[in-house]
């Protein structure tokens, strides 16, 4: 890769890292204190919470990854740092997915409206089908990550036949073998992605035919309960622009052992990784009331323009 190359994905990286940086760690700062002083905690807060703290880690995880690639590339051939990295990484990231899901799943079932009976039993027991989903979020991530130990045993027989310079035609296959699971093992996040899509659909289908209902039924073209409606709508379709670039980033790094450049094309797709856990943070602060008002209650005072004891009201 040329050194102009190298320069401006090494400058987008350190970009997104420090945007993410501080939009996780506002909503962290922002939550963890609140949770201090009122010794209570919502749901939906703690799941955010849980989820900023979960992409701090994903993007300390990516940028060091990514940095090692550039300027120290001989520690790639450690063992131990390589299997440490796919441990903390694997974990991390199928928890943070599934922060996401039951986030999505619990505005989808506060939000949405549909008469059918599985739909309002599951708005009934909204609560603890979230808790459950969290759970249950928790233990794949772990059986996700203990999933690593059969293909750590055949990467150590593979350097082993590199180091005797062995390579017979059962290698060969081993080898095969050994890239074909580590590929297949993004198929752990196939079903919080489809529980995530399906929420997030209807939850757009609710709020498109609520809008259309307010519409048709409003006088004023600037109705504020539509335009929150319309904001609602933009910010799930954001949420999932960014959610499927970062799967389609991840699954091209997880299968750079196919594809040609490998280098470059790894660097590439961890930098379009870090999109979503540094940019959906401020999507998440734009869409909380608490957040929102903190955050422009920080900027108004950072300018001189906030007047003591004034407070703007936000709309959820």
């Amino acid at each position: 890769m040329s050194g102009l190359a190298k320069w401006v994905v090494l400058f987008l990286s350190v970009t997104l890292f420090l945007l993410g940086m501080l939009g996780n760690g506002f909503i962290v700062l922002v939550n963890g204190s609140s949770w201090v002083k009122s010794k209570r905690i919502s749901l939906c807060d703690f799941i955010i919470t849980n989820l900023a703290l979960s992409r701090i880690v994903q993007l300390c995880i990516l940028f060091s990854d990514f940095v090692t690639m550039i300027f120290f590339s001989k520690i790639l051939n450690n063992v131990v740092f390589i299997q440490l990295a796919d441990i903390f990484w694997t974990f991390t990231n199928h928890l943070s997915i599934w922060l996401a899901t039951c986030l999505g799943v619990f505005y989808c079932l506060k939000i949405a409206n549909f008469s059918h009976p599985t739909f309002l039993w599951l708005k009934w027991k909204v609560a603890r089908v979230v808790v459950w989903m969290l759970l249950c979020g928790l233990l794949l991530s772990c059986g996700n990550a203990m999933s690593l130990i059969p293909q750590f045993k055949m990467y150590y027989v593979l350097c082993g036949a590199d180091d005797s310079g062995n390579v017979t035609e059962h290698f060969r296959e081993l080898k095969n073998e050994y890239e074909v699971i580590h590929v297949l093992g993004t198929l752990w996040n196939l079903l919080p992605l489809i529980v995530c899509l399906a929420s997030y659909i209807l939850l757009i289908l609710s709020l498109g035919r609520h809008t259309r209902q307010m519409q048709q039924n409003r006088t004023s073209p600037s109705d504020p309960s539509t335009e929150a409606h319309k904001r609602a709508i933009k910010m799930v379709l954001s949420f999932l622009f960014l959610l499927l670039l970062y799967f389609l980033a991840y699954l091209l790094t997880s299968s750079h052992y196919f594809l040609s450049g490998t280098v470059l094309t790894k660097m590439i797709s961890e930098v379009s990784a870090m999109f979503y856990p540094a940019c959906h943070s401020f999507v998440l602060i734009l869409g909380n009331s608490k957040l929102k008002q903190t955050f422009v209650e920080l900027l108004w005072c950072k300018s001189g323009h906030l007047k003591p004891g004034s407070k703007e009201r936000f709309s959820p």
